[in-house]
């Protein structure tokens, strides 16, 4: 499957709403690819690009989700407020669903792995907190060659 199918499956509802790889071509950010966020907004998704390359550590990430997201704010800028606000997003309305794009996630993960693997338990919660729901989130974690294990790959 390749990104633009495994795009469509996540927004026609045929792929169960998780955290997925979803593995960009070599030297092209998937967000620049695709227009992905034209898509997803177009099919009644509200979209959110997280560019990891400014989260280093564990406020660099916060700060830069609060931002992808609009977080009010009242956001505490910790692990429990993240949490709260990606399983309230009142500010942020759907019709469909919520779709995220986390491009270069591996800065976090190389550089502060605990936090990186509290962002992933974050994100799930979120996505097991909105599945039964008519407005689903999935997270999509950008990749080209890095991994992460235990994330099912979308191509």
């Amino acid at each position: 499957m390749d990104a633009n199918q495994a795009l469509d499956e996540v927004l026609t509802g045929r792929l169960k709403p998780g955290v997925y790889q979803w593995r960009a071509a070599p030297g092209r950010a998937a967000s620049h690819d695709l227009g992905w966020m034209e898509r997803a907004a177009d099919q009644g998704w509200r979209p959110f690009h997280i560019d990891g390359r400014r989260a280093r550590d564990k406020d660099a990430f916060l700060r830069v989700t609060a931002d992808s997201f609009d977080f009010p704010d009242y956001f505490g800028n910790n692990w429990d407020a993240l949490e709260d606000c990606l399983t309230d997003l009142s500010w942020a309305p759907a019709d469909k669903g919520y779709v995220v794009l986390y491009e270069s996630w591996a800065e976090l993960a190389e550089a502060d792995q605990a936090s990186f693997r509290t962002a992933l338990d974050a994100f799930a919660d979120a996505v097991a907190f909105w599945r039964d729901t008519p407005t689903p989130m999935t997270v999509m974690l950008s990749s080209v060659g890095v991994e992460v294990a235990g994330v099912p790959r979308l191509t």
